[in-house]
């Protein structure tokens, strides 16, 4: 078994021999930076201070080219804070919503997700911006149904590899999630969306990361990855150019390279301290989408070098969060879901503050929680809501609530998870495995396990007709138990063996 440094639950947490017979000494935090609610904490608080600079940031950055366009120059900014007042609800309801509710509902969210996705190509449903029909207008709003679909894929790959955790190998692995990435993926493509492949494709790292992707197979995968997204590229011609300019964006500056042009030179006007709040050039409709795509440069030209450095700490603390909710938890699903939603929030940011400042192609990805957007910004917050009730989940986290005394209106706001691990309820009632009084019919007995570790056997039971005996079933000498005189079976075979006594049962990782 080679391990991927995937973070693990606390039970599954292994030490790292030294071979000198010396402890490791870790970098430990401080205690009040290590409470049963600082996973909580600190998601609130970065996810809050990134959604305020958001909003500050699109008021400043649309409002001269609403001006410019014969529109109140509060409009966008105004738009903004509805949705994000909607992003706050859905965020509410989020942390409200049980884990079982979310992983029962999260096969039928995939198929809506798909469905919707093929209905925005259908001319009359399916609206065209900018050249990519990847929009469905809602008569207030505009929704993008590729946002929905990285949410659920991200619930359901996790919900999957979390209903096979113990049965997990390779194949078993990859088989259901390769095949409905490549379908949403040729769906995307359709559309065009490139940035949405992009971003589909960083949340199905963090599920393969988190399910224990061997190393060997990881530059397999990043070949095939480069090779499609270079077969993307090279088959349509603007996106060729993006791919090219960043190189030299200085070689075509009136066409390929003028919004990077533009970028770099928001960027070295801000300097350290930056130019100061709403007095950007270039926002003057000199940068297209200064608010969507290019944000980040008009936060390094009004707030300089220190405004972006704390958006990229912010981004920091929040995959610190992430990935510390998923190293508490005990949840296998709340693990595999935290993982793939850090792994594309935080992916996400990087690669929108790597094209802004030229190490990357333009990919048009939007700067999670502060570029504008409706849609991007409610489904955002409704994650956000997700990472808080994972963290509320933790085993010291559901101890701590309980003992914490809280008014009325915390204890229905934010309720206490009644449990760490929730179960996962199906969505209809299961039989009662008792027969009915006068049937006739014997109990069916329940399939045995085979005994090869990580297979499956399903046996066919048939029942026996009313008025036969049931044949008993032959169990092979060495697997008789003995009894002593007195018919009870001794002691000492009735207790489990002592490595089952002394750790509980690992979960199979991919072989």
């Amino acid at each position: 078994m080679e391990s991927t440094g995937v973070p693990t639950a606390p039970e599954r947490r292994r030490t790292v021999p030294t071979g000198r017979g010396t402890p490791v000494h870790r970098l430990t935090p401080p205690a009040w930076l290590d409470g049963p609610m600082t996973s909580c904490q600190l998601v609130v608080g970065a996810a809050g201070m990134l959604l305020a600079i958001g909003l500050v940031m699109v008021f400043s950055a649309s409002a001269i080219e609403a001006a410019l366009n014969d529109q109140p120059a509060w409009r966008p900014g105004v738009d903004q804070v509805v949705f994000a007042v909607i992003g706050l609800v859905a965020l509410l309801v989020a942390v409200r919503l049980p884990v079982g509710l979310v992983r029962r509902w999260a096969p039928i969210g995939l198929l809506v997700a798909a469905a919707l996705l093929v209905a925005v190509l259908v001319p009359g449903i399916g609206m065209e911006l900018n050249g990519s029909r990847a929009w469905i207008d809602l008569g207030f709003t505009n929704f993008q149904p590729s946002e929905l679909a990285k949410l659920v894929f991200a619930l359901w790959g996790a919900h999957i590899l979390a209903a096979r955790d113990r049965f997990l190998t390779v194949r078993t692995l990859l088989v259901p999630l390769l095949p409905v990435f490549g379908v949403l993926s040729f769906l995307l493509y359709l559309e065009p969306d490139f940035g949405g492949v992009v971003s589909l494709g960083l949340v199905l790292v963090g599920l393969l990361w988190a399910g224990g992707l061997p190393l060997r197979y990881w530059a397999g995968l990043a070949v095939v990855g480069a090779g499609a997204l270079f077969l993307m590229a090279w088959t349509a011609p603007y996106r060729w150019e993006r791919v090219t300019s960043f190189l030299d964006p200085f070689a075509d500056p009136s066409n390929a390279g003028f919004q990077a042009i533009r970028g770099f030179y928001a960027l070295a006007a801000g300097g350290l301290w930056g130019v100061g709040l709403g007095n950007s050039a270039m926002k003057w409709n000199l940068l297209p989408e200064a608010e969507s795509d290019y944000i980040f440069a008009i936060v390094g030209e009004e707030l300089g070098f220190l405004g972006c450095l704390v958006v990229v700490t912010l981004y920091g603390l929040l995959a610190h969060a992430g990935f510390r909710i998923a190293r508490r938890t005990a949840d296998r699903f709340v693990q595999l879901a935290c993982v793939a939603i850090t792994v594309w929030l935080v992916g996400q940011a990087a690669l929108n503050m790597g094209y802004v400042v030229g190490l990357l192609p333009v990919t048009g990805l939007t700067l999670p929680l502060v570029s504008a957007g409706g849609t991007s910004l409610v489904l955002t917050l409704f994650i956000v809501g997700l990472l808080i009730r994972f963290a509320r989940s933790e085993p010291e986290a559901v101890e701590h609530l309980r003992r914490a005394d809280r008014n009325r209106l915390s204890r229905w706001l934010l309720p206490v998870p009644e449990q760490t691990v929730d179960p996962v309820r199906p969505r209809r009632g299961r039989r009662s495995e008792r027969p009915a009084e006068g049937s006739g019919r014997a109990p069916e007995r329940p399939a045995r396990r085979s005994a090869v570790p990580g297979a499956r056997t399903v046996a066919r039971v048939v029942p026996v007709p009313p008025g036969e005996r049931a044949a008993r079933e032959r169990v092979p000498a060495r697997e008789r138990r003995t009894t002593d005189g007195r018919g009870r079976i001794p002691e000492a075979r009735r207790q489990p063996p002592p490595r089952a006594r002394a750790t509980p049962e690992q979960p199979r990782r991919p072989r």
